[in-house]
């Protein structure tokens, strides 16, 4: 899951995406969640799986002119306090249910009790 909701941009000139014709002007949106569940580019779009191989999701921007340049850096962040947290608290798990952060725009937990 992406923590961007969606991204609006504008199209510069006529084109067309997916068989539907878009104009210059036009507003044009992606939806993340949507896009990396395209059934066109994964086998298995609704299933969970860390290992999926290849995995063109979108988060990060894509890889296009996009691409967030941090992205190497939140990666190893979050893959280095994940493993303290398995490695100090081996116990740890979910105590209720987590709630969202109520945005349009960014997709996050604002609360997530655990127990440990």
């Amino acid at each position: 899951m992406c923590p961007v909701n969606m991204f609006r941009r504008t199209a510069m000139r006529d084109t067309e995406l997916g068989g539907q014709p878009i104009a210059a002007g036009d507003k044009v949106v992606v939806f993340y969640a949507s896009a990396n569940r395209d059934e066109a580019v994964f086998a298995e779009p609704d299933q969970f799986d860390v290992g999926r191989d290849p995995n063109p999701h979108i988060g990060f921007g894509g890889g296009g002119p996009h691409f967030c340049l941090g992205r190497h850096l939140a990666a190893l962040e979050l893959r280095v306090l994940l493993q303290a947290l398995t490695e100090r608290l081996p116990g740890i798990r979910l105590d209720g249910e987590p709630s969202r952060l109520r945005s349009n725009f960014i997709n996050g937990i604002k609360h997530m009790p655990v127990r440990f």
